[in-house]
């Protein structure tokens, strides 16, 4: 006695496929928690300087520096 499984169905798959979208749509549009808000950990870019130039010696100016080295 042999049990046959049903044929998948073109529906089924895509049922399937709309109830994933679905779900990670849903995933993407709820807020995400964080520990810490994201607003404060941001570094709010330096005015332009009103006689041009603009070249600070920045964290990340420092790091390529460091990498320069020999």
């Amino acid at each position: 006695m042999q049990e046959s499984q049903p044929k998948p169905s073109r529906r089924g798959f895509f049922f399937g496929a709309a109830a994933t979208g679905a779900a990670a749509a849903a995933v993407v549009a709820l807020p995400r928690i964080t520990g810490a808000p994201a607003a404060e950990a941001v570094e709010l870019p330096r005015p332009a300087p009103e006689k041009g130039g603009g070249y600070s010696l920045s964290e990340h100016v420092k790091r390529y520096y460091k990498t320069t080295r020999i």
